[in-house]
């Protein structure tokens, strides 16, 4: 049976991202199915069948009567069917700090999320940034580079090879690039190699052909 996958913008919906580049790690088949977010008709999609069990929130992955939402979720959903490995380091101390900035990612770094939302179609520059906003990077950055140099040697990626920490750290990676951070060498590395990952640059390909905008994003910097 084909997978479906419900995800909101491409341009704006981080958590999309994450859903739809762990559904194509995973090798699996699916069907995408976009639905635009805070249209007009908004209210009554998300109450529809297909959005109803997780009350509007994407991306949702159906796969027959299986329902999961929520991008770690369906990491888990996905690992599950197709192997841990796919998903995660294989060695058991690599596989708990991904595991770790995995998780802190999905419950963290408010200020940063808030302060500059996902905006694939767009760059800024002199944006002037919180000092809340600044800590979260810097401890994102702290991540970056202690995965990298005791983990990294075997690719370009997090943890060498691609992985679910990755997937999880994917839409950071083009706040950094929409916003105009300044990047130390290493993570201006990494940030390279995940704008340049075949699924990324597919990702941003159709972000730009949308038609939706959605104006509170649009304004977030003036």
């Amino acid at each position: 049976m084909t997978l479906k996958l419900i995800i909101g913008n491409k341009a704006y919906s981080s958590w999309s991202l994450r859903g739809w580049l762990a559904a194509k790690q995973s090798g699996l088949h699916f069907a995408e199915v976009i639905v635009p977010l805070f249209t007009p008709d908004w209210e009554q999609r998300k109450r529809g069948a297909d959005l109803a069990p997780s009350s509007g929130k994407v991306p949702i992955l159906w796969d027959g009567e299986a329902v999961v939402w929520d991008s770690l979720a369906i990491i888990d959903y996905l690992a599950d069917k197709v192997g841990r490995d796919r998903y995660w380091p294989k060695d058991a101390v690599a596989r708990g700090m991904a595991r770790s900035m995995a998780a802190e990612m999905h419950s963290g770094y408010m200020s940063l999320r808030r302060e500059c939302p996902m905006n694939t179609r767009k760059t800024f520059t002199d944006v002037t940034l919180s000092e809340e906003t600044r800590a979260d990077a810097v401890r994102i950055l702290q991540n970056w580079a202690e995965a990298r140099s005791r983990f990294g040697k075997d690719g370009p990626y997090l943890f060498g090879t691609f992985s679910a920490a990755d997937i999880m750290l994917a839409p950071v990676v083009t706040r950094f690039v929409t916003y105009g951070f300044t990047l130390p060498g290493f993570a201006q590395a990494y940030a390279d190699a995940i704008m340049a990952h075949p699924w990324m640059e597919k990702y941003y390909a159709a972000a730009a052909q949308e038609p939706w905008t959605i104006e509170r994003i649009e304004r977030a910097v003036t």
